[in-house]
């Protein structure tokens, strides 16, 4: 097997930073890690200098509808194909293509016309498909069309499950909803994450979804009943109920860098997933912008429906979202587990998602301006900057 060591580099493990280290990758595995000056004595078929980067696993981004000009919705493969290419030169080494509600009709053969991209990834791999619906509260619907909204039913799950040959990773839906817990028994069944969100729970239907099983939250505080100090809400369940992971849209814009910050002191690391959320127009370098079959522009930092200026999504990259949570009191530990290996517990992918001996070499060296070089997806060495 090829052996590559990589020295020179801000090592971020789970527990600690290695400022001045080197790790030695095997196949496709972190073999060792050890101070810089002990590389002189490892043999290796390549060796890459990191000149002082920061050493981090590959990213993950468990919510994204597209990204380059290319995603889900435009209904092809292909389209799956080149957002994998255009996330790897972002450090993203694995990501969950996010579909919004719609029709279940259109949705179960839009899952079917997807399914043939995994698997076939020269980037980022495609670990399954978020659904961002369809059985949402009407009164939360963000950017989703009332239209496309449904009530809960255990057989179009089914038919969604099926369409998909299992690739589901998780389904956004409101607890409060009649019939939900049927649904919410099938993801548990499948190996499928239910998410709490777009949702207008009050406190009390938001604990009761947790209880039924519900044990993460869609882009917190944003598309939910908010707190209140006499009615506390789907965003008070996100803060007070410590067995509850939420993701969060880490643009600054979506929800405040101060609540962002107030998280990490409410709720313990391991619980915390940063996500973009990023259009498929973030990166596209000329329009028309399109989400969702509707002309988007980009303004105040996110993307919005040009028709009536509603928020419909961020512009983020997950490096740019490492440097934020940086700048907003975040240890470079702290803020890269957000993005690595949180989200890899929360999808319970083994092995991966830390810096550590016997775990994938999903490897992204970060420049000191948060500036992706090179990635390793599995081992095998991509240089990222054109």
């Amino acid at each position: 097997m090829t052996r590559l060591l990589i020295k020179n580099a801000r090592i971020v493990m789970l527990d600690r930073v290695l400022e001045n280290g080197a790790l030695l990758v095997d196949g496709n595995k972190i073999a060792d890690i050890f101070p810089a000056e002990q590389a002189a004595t490892v043999t290796a078929d390549t060796q890459v200098d990191a000149h002082g980067a920061w050493a981090i696993p590959g990213l993950i981004d468990t919510h994204i509808h597209g990204f380059g000009g290319f995603g889900p919705e435009q209904g092809t493969p292909e389209a799956l194909l080149n957002m994998s290419l255009a996330l790897a030169k972002q450090g993203v080494c694995a990501f969950c293509p996010t579909l919004y509600a719609t029709h279940p009709t259109k949705l179960t053969q839009l899952l079917r016309t997807l399914v043939p991209a995994i698997g076939q990834e020269k980037g980022a791999r495609i670990l399954g498909f978020h659904l961002e619906g369809p059985f949402i509260s009407p009164a939360k619907p963000g950017a989703m069309k009332p239209q496309d909204i449904v009530t809960p039913d255990v057989q179009i799950m089914q038919a969604l499950y099926e369409a998909a040959q299992g690739h589901i990773t998780a389904i956004t839906l409101a607890p409060e909803l009649e019939n939900i817990a049927p649904i919410v028994q099938f993801c548990l069944q499948h190996h499928i994450i239910p998410q709490a969100g777009h949702t207008d729970a009050t406190y009390d239907e938001f604990c009761r979804g947790i209880d039924m099983g519900i044990k993460h939250v869609t882009h917190a505080f944003n598309a939910m009943r908010p707190f209140n100090h006499r009615e506390p809400g789907a965003a008070g369940g996100v803060l007070m109920r410590t067995d509850v992971s939420c993701e969060f849209i880490g643009d600054g814009v979506h929800v405040h860098p101060q609540i962002i910050s107030f998280l990490r002191r409410v709720k313990s690391e391991d619980k915390l997933v940063l996500i973009t959320d990023a259009l498929t127009p973030t990166a596209q370098p000329n329009g028309p912008f399109i989400a969702n079959g509707d002309r988007v522009v980009f303004e105040g930092g996110v993307w919005r429906r040009k028709s009536d200026k509603v928020i419909t999504g961020s512009a983020l990259t997950l490096p740019k979202g490492i440097k934020n949570l940086v700048t907003w009191g975040y240890s470079m530990g702290q803020a890269v587990r957000c993005a690595t290996a949180n989200p890899a517990a929360l999808l319970q992918l083994k092995n991966r998602g830390q810096i550590a001996r016997g775990f994938q070499a999903d490897i992204l060296l970060l420049n000191k301006d948060f500036a992706p070089e090179k990635l390793l997806i599995g081992g095998n060495i991509k240089n990222i900057i054109d």
